[in-house]
């Protein structure tokens, strides 16, 4: 009931991890989303197990490699109920679906991105994302927005999409963004919304974390958000 994608970009200088995700189950970034700036990104989906995006990124932080944590993660009990993907700095994108992993599902990779999905429309899903991703331009946040629609507008899921959330982390210990829309006839709209807002505030939410008092504030005077 979930289709996500997991990416990698160095094209600010910084490198960033992103990743979006859309279901049909309410508040699905809460559960399926890991990252860990300067170490990757990690998705663990249908019927989730969380722990595993977070064992994902502890095995990335020890040696960096995608292909390898995953088959290190992927050793664990019930393990075949479990769709997770892996992106470490460097190298490329990772997936595994377990044997019960629900619908019609599948995955597809390219440089710096990997997309995963259950229950979906079709097997052409994971590669429309991809191809959404690689060929738009724009903030990482943008980039994953636009794919995310590409994945709807492509077949999505067997049912109804109510929930999307996107995260990216960069070169500080706090998401730069974090995103989501938990319960919505159009989540993946709200959510594009939302990016539009959120952009043009985000550096500054950085430096005020960082710097206090050299950043604008936004909202009521004496805003401390």
């Amino acid at each position: 009931m979930t289709f996500s994608i997991v990416a990698r970009d160095t094209s600010g200088g910084a490198m960033r991890f992103g990743m979006a995700a859309s279901s049909s189950s309410p508040a699905v970034a809460a559960r399926v989303a890991h990252l860990r700036p300067g170490v990757g990104a990690a998705a663990s989906q249908n019927i989730t197990d969380p722990r595993l995006g977070g064992r994902l990124l502890d095995r990335l932080a020890g040696h960096g490699d995608a292909a390898r944590a995953l088959d290190e993660v992927t050793s664990a009990d019930d393990i075949e109920y479990r769709q997770l993907t892996a992106l470490g700095r460097t190298g490329p994108g990772v997936a595994y679906s377990g044997a019960r992993t629900l619908g019609t599902h599948g995955s597809a990779v390219a440089d710096g991105v990997v997309v995963a999905g259950n229950m979906l429309a079709g097997e052409h899903i994971p590669r429309s994302i991809v191809a959404a991703f690689t060929s738009t331009s724009g903030e990482l946040e943008q980039r994953l927005v636009a794919a995310l629609r590409a994945g709807l507008d492509a077949g999505g899921e067997e049912g109804p999409v109510h929930s999307a959330g996107l995260v990216v982390v960069s070169d500080v210990d706090w998401p730069i963004t974090d995103l989501r829309v938990d319960w919505a006839e159009d989540p993946i709209g709200q959510l594009a919304e939302l990016v539009d807002v959120w952009l043009p505030q985000r550096d500054d939410y950085v430096t005020r974390g960082l710097h206090p008092g050299s950043a604008p504030s936004y909202g009521v005077p004496g805003d401390e958000s």
